[in-house]
């Protein structure tokens, strides 16, 4: 195959496709959802016998136990593909929606409307369901997308590529509004990235080291982040039984998502006391702690934490546990080594919860919270395509509305300037 030939022919078909799901109704594309739900539905036998040769060639080149998790499509997840395509259709359609406006002092009014951002390239990795996820956002908010999936999981993502299809072509929407790369050549991913004739965005899912690759290489703009190094503060004037749950739940909730607490902070004036029931409940839960110094004079049975720890995102039962001197001390190291993703604070100091939440600067700040309620089901957006910690056009969770843009209108009766 003519890598090159093959996706400028997907970028424009793409381009062409964006210009009729754009003009679409919403009723048109919550058709097509619905369709692809159902279409999904009726292909149960044939995605799982897709998914079984993505599985056996997995095993067979000794993927691990944890990635053949993420790419096995068992009746549940389908389930679930076929449930989120039908809360997607439910989601109020941004698209159109005009806002801000306002009489100017010429008579003009002036406000905004929300528009599609055009073709997103979305590459991901493993899990077959995000072809489905990012197929019906992007959908949704009027946008066609170029899908390019982990090789490991084409033919389940081909598979799923032909019930995609079928819900366009039902609802009378070009196929090529949606196309998931047909080949496993990662010079797929250069072309993709270097389109900006076709491609408006990318957004990069998957290991630190394809977003870095994307984000190094591309030509177009990436929505991303990098690293989930998450913190929780638990300060001087905390609660203890607020703290110790919401740290236990950060960490221990899940291990492997970007939300998860890697680094725990506590306020010197109370870390004799809650240390040890903090040490109890992270060992009851099997997780191990590195802490710094003063942390191990109090719980000596902690790992010696190294630089490296305050940095790391282990997506594992380990945690990194500091003890640091007061609110500043908190921000200090946070400024220092958090990713921008999402930080908490753990007080009863409305004062403090107030600065921490001002001078953190990261696209999810809390206060009493888990860090694990940055996702966009928990912040209402019904869905989202991934996490942003740039501070450009999107930032936090990615739902709908990050998938588009604003432009001005403007409206008059033969307003002239003079």
């Amino acid at each position: 195959m003519d890598i090159a030939a093959y996706m400028n022919e997907v970028g424009a078909q793409a381009r062409a496709a964006a210009k009729h799901v754009a003009r679409s109704t919403t009723a048109v594309r919550n058709q097509a959802l619905l369709a692809m739900a159902q279409a999904l539905d009726a292909a149960r036998d044939e995605l799982a016998e897709a998914n079984q040769q993505d599985l056996s060639a997995a095993k067979a080149s000794g993927l691990d136990s944890a990635m053949l998790d993420r790419l096995e499509l068992t009746p549940a997840r389908v389930d679930a593909m076929i449930e989120g395509l039908l809360q997607v259709a439910g989601l109020a359609d941004p698209i159109g929606v005009i806002t801000d406006m306002v009489y100017r002092p010429s008579g003009i009014q002036v406000g905004k409307m929300r528009v599609p951002l055009g073709v997103i390239g979305i590459i991901y990795e493993s899990r077959p369901n995000v072809t489905v996820e990012a197929a019906s956002l992007c959908l949704k908010s009027g946008n066609a997308a170029i899908l390019r999936g982990g090789s490991e999981s084409i033919h389940s993502n081909q598979a799923i590529a032909r019930c995609i299809s079928s819900g366009l072509a039902q609802a009378g929407l070009p196929e090529t509004a949606v196309q998931i790369i047909a080949t496993a050549d990662r010079a797929a991913v250069g072309e993709l990235i270097t389109m900006p004739q076709y491609v408006d965005v990318i957004v990069p899912r998957g290991g630190k080291s394809l977003i870095e690759r994307v984000s190094r290489d591309a030509r177009v703009p990436v929505i991303k982040h990098l690293d989930g190094v998450c913190h929780v503060y638990i300060d001087s004037h905390a609660d203890p039984e607020k703290a110790l749950a919401v740290a236990v739940n950060a960490k221990t909730q899940r291990y492997g998502t970007c939300n998860t607490m890697e680094t725990l902070l506590v306020d010197e004036e109370i870390a004799a006391d809650i240390l040890p029931l903090l040490n109890a409940a992270f060992v009851e839960k099997g997780v191990e702690l590195r802490g710094c110094e003063r942390s191990r004079e109090i719980v000596s049975e902690m790992t010696p934490a190294t630089e490296a720890d305050w940095e790391a995102e282990y997506l594992a039962p380990i945690l990194a546990v500091k003890i640091v001197d007061g609110l500043d001390g908190a921000i200090a190291h946070i400024s220092q080594f958090s990713s921008r993703h999402t930080d908490s604070i753990i007080t009863e100091n409305y004062t403090r919860a107030r600065r921490f939440l001002t001078e953190v600067d990261s696209s999810s700040v809390m206060v009493n919270a888990s860090t694990r309620f940055a996702d966009g089901f928990e912040y209402g957006l019904g869905a989202e395509i991934g996490i942003s910690t740039d501070k450009i056009h999107a930032r936090g969770p990615v739902g709908l509305e990050g998938l588009t843009s604003q432009k001005y209108v403007v409206f008059g009766d033969g307003h002239i300037r003079v």
